[in-house]
């Protein structure tokens, strides 16, 4: 009797307490793409960005409240050259140039940073695989961090290392479990030796799922949805956006049907997102490139007698040119960028003029061509397509070298030659077309760039002639559409360039994912500029102008709108 009234008494006095509140930290990067150090690597000049800087902010973070949990959600061991060059040359026991660094290059870079940086995992995005399974084993080797995807599986007879779907993690009594979602284009844009032995199951099922298993399995208090892939739908309308391919961004639509998720952050799309709500959901993105750190802040207090999110708010914090470099991360990066640099600046080629890209998505310019020269060359090609990725690129009259090339090209995109048609060629103009707004009568105003379409989804065609006119609504936009001088037939077979993701379809094109592939580059499209301008010993120095927008009002409308 006396130990029953002993625990009621205990019950009451617990009841009668004041709930205990706390404040759980969630700090994030996404598609930092090998920006490490805060230098832009194709202009040579000092950048606000970078791991180095951001490791500042997280520091500083936690500082304020040690009660946090890091975590990335992928795109991260390529892009920079600082990655590059160590993924190509290093880990094939060879450096360019027959190079020798300062110091030994003792894994992967960025892994090696975000061990010091203090990260609890990193979500697997789709350009890690970019370089093969054996890039991605060793990374993960050098990574003091799991690398997590719920949807990505071994198939039945893999050798390969699975990935955990999650993690767990207790702070200040709060458990807050972090699910990990693969965008599903993988497939479609990357060779099948390099992802051979995983599958990519749909990302919405995978999440519902995973919630569902660490929700009856651990109990979490806070569950997060970290996400390589983009919010698929905009925000206001629900609507999805064009040229998404199916599954590659499904954000929106696990947030609005998957019941028990707190919050996702998310990234692969490039763009940002301070905070938004998706029904209870709180969404986030931080800006690629290792330009900001995003920061969800749960309070979550026991005033029910277990813990409760009492509130959420997010927001995004910026790398700024007053913001530290971490000098253990600096330290660390800088054998790996003293060979990066070296690379870039061995000379490939001669400029006989100036040359800029600056109005490449506006009319044919020689750097496009460039481009196009070079893919129909190696893959024997009748018509090429290419974009301009960094429309920021200056040539200078005088030496080409190796950095210039790698600002033109800045992905690390192999080449593919597909069998296909005259249609084909019409159906991708036309939906590269996406990128204007129609202006019929009136070109002298604008808006006539559609600023929802993605600046390197405007892919430019060689090996015919066209004209875009702003004056035709979209779909029937491309007129005078000629091969080797006349009209293009729809049955007209056709060889055509392209790279490794406008044949997985991405951006809309997905029309080319069906052709049959006949040819696939070894190297990749930035490899194969440097060896054909090598040989050649010269660079273009004008355009064919095969291609222009129509009428002549709309280009100098265009133009003012790109300055």
């Amino acid at each position: 009797m006396r130990t029953g009234k002993i625990l009621i008494l205990a019950v009451l006095l617990a009841l009668s307490a004041p709930a205990r509140t706390v404040e759980v930290t969630l700090l994030a990067t996404t598609d930092m793409h090998g920006s490490l150090l805060p230098w832009d690597y194709y202009t040579a000049k000092p950048v606000d960005r970078g791991l180095a800087r951001i490791a500042t902010l997280i520091r500083e973070a936690r500082a304020a409240n040690p009660n946090t949990v890091l975590v990335d959600c992928g795109d991260t061991i390529q892009g920079a050259p600082i990655e590059s060059v160590y993924q190509n040359f290093v880990k094939h026991g060879q450096l360019p140039l027959g190079l020798t660094p300062p110091a030994p290059l003792d894994g992967d870079p960025m892994m090696r940073a975000m061990n010091l940086a203090g990260y609890d995992a990193m979500v697997l995005g789709n350009h890690e695989f970019n370089f093969g399974l054996k890039n991605i084993a060793q990374a993960r080797k050098t990574a003091k961090f799991p690398w997590i995807s719920a949807n990505t599986k071994n198939t039945p007879a893999s050798q390969n290392e699975p990935f955990l779907p999650y993690i767990v993690k207790s702070v200040a009594g709060v458990k807050i479990a972090v699910i990990g979602i693969t965008t599903t284009g993988i497939p479609h844009w990357d060779e099948p030796d390099h992802w051979k032995g995983y599958e990519f199951l749909p990302a919405r099922d995978a999440a519902a799922a995973a919630v569902a298993d660490v929700r009856a399995k651990e109990h979490p208090d806070i569950v997060v949805i970290a996400a390589h892939m983009g919010l698929g739908a905009d925000l206001s309308s629900g609507k999805s956006f064009e040229g998404d391919l199916k599954g590659e961004n499904a954000v929106y639509e696990i947030a609005r049907t998957v019941p028990g998720i707190d919050a996702i952050v998310f990234g692969h799309t490039h763009n940002q997102l301070a905070g938004a709500r998706i029904g209870d959901v709180l969404v986030m993105q931080p800006k690629n490139g290792a330009v900001s750190l995003g920061r969800i802040d749960f309070t979550l207090d026991d005033s029910t007698g277990s813990w409760r999110i009492a509130g959420k708010v997010s927001r995004l914090i910026p790398v700024t040119n007053q913001t530290p470099d971490d000098p253990e991360l600096v330290r660390l990066a800088q054998p790996y960028h003293i060979v990066a640099e070296r690379y870039l600046e061995s000379p490939v080629t001669n400029s006989s003029t100036e040359l800029s890209a600056a109005t490449s998505r506006i009319e044919d310019t020689a750097l496009i061509d460039a481009i196009q020269l070079v893919q129909l060359h190696y893959a024997k090609a009748d018509v090429s397509f290419a974009n301009a990725f960094n429309t920021r690129v200056r040539f200078l009259r005088g030496p080409v070298t190796v950095r210039q090339i790698a600002a033109l090209y800045v992905y690390d995109n192999t080449l593919f030659a597909v069998e296909g048609t005259g249609k084909m060629v019409r159906e991708a103009l036309e939906n590269s077309a996406r990128f204007y707004l129609s202006c019929e009568d009136d070109c002298s105003h604008g808006p006539l760039i559609n600023r929802k379409i993605i600046g390197y989804n405007y892919d430019m065609a060689k090996g015919v002639d066209y004209e875009v006119d702003l004056t035709r609504p979209e779909g029937q936009r491309i007129r005078n559409l000629r091969y080797r001088g006349k009209p293009l037939a729809d049955d007209q077979k056709l060889r055509i360039a392209l790279n490794n993701y406008r044949y997985g379809g991405s951006g809309g094109y997905s029309m080319f994912h069906a052709a049959p592939v006949a040819w696939r580059s070894g190297q990749e499209i930035r490899e194969l500029m440097i060896e054909y301008y090598t040989e050649r010993k010269t660079f273009p120095s004008a355009p064919d102008n095969n291609w222009r927008v129509i009428p002549d009002q709309a280009r100098e409308t265009l133009r003012s709108e790109e300055r």
